[in-house]
């Protein structure tokens, strides 16, 4: 299993392309010779806003989308990257703000009403991705069909594969999903081919991600990784946004304030100020409105920070949760990477100095490189790698962690995590199982996400059951369930039962609907709660062994050898078992596992005696599977009356070559 770590060499025909999907804006770049250059649209500018708008029928894209948005909103969409894979209930805030219409779901799927058309996110994504291809191909005078398309670290199943199916409905197959602040350390590490441990905060449009990585030897490995998934420079200019509308709709007119075509006025006015006040001590915001009025407003660089505090400080929780979940202190951080519009902003970057402690250290975050460039030259070099490499990243090597656990539901509703939290990716695991009522011929596998010790804490990524399992006594199925996560991050799960060799596999399907605060809160809330759910765990978990033990006990009091045992023995069994029973029934698990502890002593002459009539079984023609599968026992169980799930994990070793 170790080779599943790395990375392939694929070598397709024409060339592959590396694509940042923004939430503002989109570009795409490729090697040329050994540095990644941004390509240039038809324009000449490398950005592609991320807006689709239709007039007269015909799809427009980017910079040509613009005027659309401006005249008649209702036919224009932006920020589609904010609507992938999520569901009507998720975005019903910012659809107050938004001038989208609502046309229907498919399934779970949000469609908008765009024009005369009705698009889901991945369709509105697609169109954007296939003006980036168009603008390769033209560049390149070649078809250009492979490419790697970047997605925040904090990307759900649900977002990562509607951005896969983005990429299939433009053309495009996608090699590879790339976190974006992956992909921006790769394109830093060109510059500067040296170990160390660098911290990537990525504040863009729509999404906040902050990875630490660790260089060394050529490979790149996320050793943490954490985020908000609805937090960027959009909450900003809607934050500004709405107290223009607000002082439009008092000031001049409450009508003219809920006009589509207001609210993109005021949108480009506050960015446009929003833009200047990064590098200016004041300036104005400035929209004419519907039937020329117009709004004027002055605002400094001072009053601008003071209102937008509360945003840039919602990326401090993040960034000290990877810091920890990695096991360092901000110090022990060589190189600070800044990508994302909004780190422009000078109250973005004083934050960031002040989380790393940079100024005292003498170090400065890095902005070399253009922060809304960073990410589409990442994406380059990875899909240089991809191709077969060129001298400058032959040597390369990108390994990234699944951000959230994975496991499945077990016996009592707690969760066997099969796959932890910041596992590095692709990752494989494996779990044995087995029933836990007789006769059992069919089990249902429940795949869960998340940190909490009950599923009913965790997220449901799927449900399917593996049928057709000889009825056995409980405890002799042998059920292997393997977990894989590929390199995009999408989780493919199997169970077999290898008594009887009967397999069920399944790739987990998004969940489109699921809302971001509830991935984001679930780390949160496994720390908030983790000492009573660790507790409910526990008491669970006795119990369920308790029931194993007294069942166990129950089935051999029909065995031969329950006639061998003295009465003192039987007595001492008895006393035993009150007293479990009279354990299980309260909350106390300490107390429950004491009294198992004590059943299991009182019973060990009976097992010992048990197990010299299975020897004398075996020595007279009968094997011991046989025999231990008469006294209702798995031949490899150490005690007849030991719980009956056994648990072996193989986790794939990293090859860094």
């Amino acid at each position: 299993m170790a080779d599943l770590l790395q990375i392939e060499s694929i070598q397709p025909a024409g060339r592959v392309v590396g694509i940042d999907l923004g939430t503002t804006n989109s570009l795409v770049a490729f090697m040329q010779g050994e540095q990644p250059v941004v390509i240039p649209g038809e324009d000449g500018s490398p950005i592609v806003p991320s807006v689709v708008a239709f007039a007269n029928g015909t799809a427009l894209i980017g910079n040509a989308a613009h005027s659309t948005l401006l005249s008649d909103p209702g036919s224009a969409v932006y920020s589609a990257k904010r609507l992938m894979g999520r569901g009507l209930e998720d975005v019903q805030d910012e659809l107050k703000l938004f001038p989208f219409q609502i046309a229907s779901q498919a399934g779970e799927m949000l469609r908008l009403k765009v024009g005369p058309r009705e698009m889901t996110a991945p369709e509105i994504s697609a169109l954007v991705l296939g003006q980036l291809k168009r603008n390769a191909e033209r560049f390149f005078q070649q078809p250009v069909t492979k490419a790697v398309i970047t997605v925040p670290a904090y990307f759900n199943d649900a977002q990562r594969q509607a951005t896969k199916d983005a990429g299939r409905i433009a053309g495009l197959e996608v090699l590879r999903l790339v976190n974006e602040p992956t992909a921006a350390a790769l394109a830093y590490g060109l510059d500067r081919a040296k170990e160390g441990l660098v911290a990537v905060y990525d504040l863009g449009g729509g999404t906040f991600d902050v990875s630490i990585l660790k260089l060394q030897d050529g490979i790149f490995e996320v050793i943490s990784t954490n985020g908000d998934t609805h937090l960027g420079g959009d909450d900003i200019d809607n934050l500004l946004m709405a107290i223009a509308l607000d002082e439009i709709a008092n000031e001049i007119d409450p009508a003219l304030a809920a006009d589509p075509q207001t609210v993109q006025a005021v949108r480009k006015a506050v960015i446009d100020a929003k833009i200047a006040l990064s590098s200016e001590e004041e300036t104005r915001i400035d929209a004419t409105l519907p039937g020329g009025a117009k709004y004027q407003r002055t605002i400094s660089r001072a009053q601008f920070e003071g209102l937008i505090t509360d945003v840039i400080a919602r990326t401090a929780g993040p960034v000290k949760q990877a810091l920890k979940d990695a096991n360092l202190t901000p110090e022990q951080v060589d190189e600070v990477v800044l990508v994302g519009g909004s780190t422009r902003i000078p109250a973005v970057r004083a934050l960031v100095d002040t989380l790393f402690n940079l100024s005292p250290r003498g170090k400065k975050a890095h902005t070399e490189l253009n922060p809304d460039e960073v990410v589409a030259l990442g994406a380059a070099v990875q899909a240089d790698i991809l191709a077969g490499g060129s001298a400058a990243t032959e040597d390369l090597l990108l390994l990234d962690v699944t951000p959230l656990s994975l496991g499945i539901e077990a016996l009592g509703g707690v969760v066997a995590k099969i796959i932890q939290r910041n596992s590095t990716i692709p990752a494989s695991a494996t779990e044995h199982f087995t029933t836990g009522v007789d006769g059992q011929t069919n089990v249902a596998i429940h795949v869960v996400q998340g940190e909490r010790e009950l599923a009913k804490d965790c997220r449901s990524l799927a449900r399917f059951d593996l049928k057709g399992i000889p009825p056995m006594t409980a405890g002799m199925p042998r059920i292997e369930v393997k977990f894989l996560i590929d390199a995009n991050g999408i989780l493919h799960v199997s169970a077999r039962e290898q008594r009887s060799g009967k397999e069920q596999e399944i790739e987990v399907k998004p969940t489109y609907g699921l809302t971001d605060e509830q991935v984001e809160e679930m780390i949160l809330a496994s720390f908030d709660n983790a000492e009573t759910d660790l507790a409910e765990r526990q008491l669970i978990e006795a119990k369920n062994e308790a029931s194993v033990i007294q069942d166990a006990v129950a089935k051999g009091k029909n065995h031969a050898a329950w006639q061998q045992l003295t009465a003192e023995e039987l007595a001492a069994i008895s006393a035993a078992e009150e007293t479990l029973n009279a354990a299980i029934v309260g909350a106390d698990y300490k107390t429950i596992r004491t009294a198992i502890d004590g059943l299991d002593k009182a019973t060990r002459r009976f097992a010992e005696l048990m197990m010299d009539s299975a020897v004398a079984g075996a020595l007279t023609g009968q094997t011991m599977q046989a025999a231990g599968e008469k006294m209702g026992e798995g031949p490899t169980a150490p005690h007849p009356f030991a719980p009956a799930h056994i648990s072996e994990t193989q986790k794939p070793e990293e090859k860094k070559d």
